[in-house]
């Protein structure tokens, strides 16, 4: 049975942490810890997923249609892996515009210049 999509901007504004694991996701597929140390990595630190919030996290984002579970690799069947679907990279790029026009808007009102010495 298809699973009938939202548009994009009946999601958004995403959570911060939702759009740091899409973010990971696109760039491969990864099981949830790969997912938690690369957010950490990929934010420079400044998101810290803790295990147990991840997977809720994750599982809402299954229902939502974000990402879906990819298939297992052969010798890892403890693990699951997680994907992002094409409704989830839809969603990822309608955030991430959005975004563009608030960092516009903070360069608008100087908010990103560099602080003097």
């Amino acid at each position: 049975m298809a699973q009938t999509h939202n548009a994009p901007s009946d999601v958004l504004p995403l959570k911060p942490a939702d759009f740091h694991i899409l973010m990971v996701l696109l760039e491969g597929e990864l099981h949830g810890y790969g997912v938690m140390q690369q957010v950490a990595e990929q934010s420079g630190g400044t998101v810290r997923l803790e295990l147990g919030s991840l997977y809720r996290l994750i599982a809402r984002m299954i229902d939502l249609g974000l990402i879906a579970d990819a298939k297992r690799r052969r010798g890892d069947d403890r693990r699951r892996y997680y994907r992002v679907t094409p409704y989830g990279r839809e969603v990822a790029r309608s955030e991430a515009r959005r975004l563009e026009v608030v960092v516009r808007t903070a360069r608008a009102h100087d908010l990103l210049k560099d602080e003097p010495a």
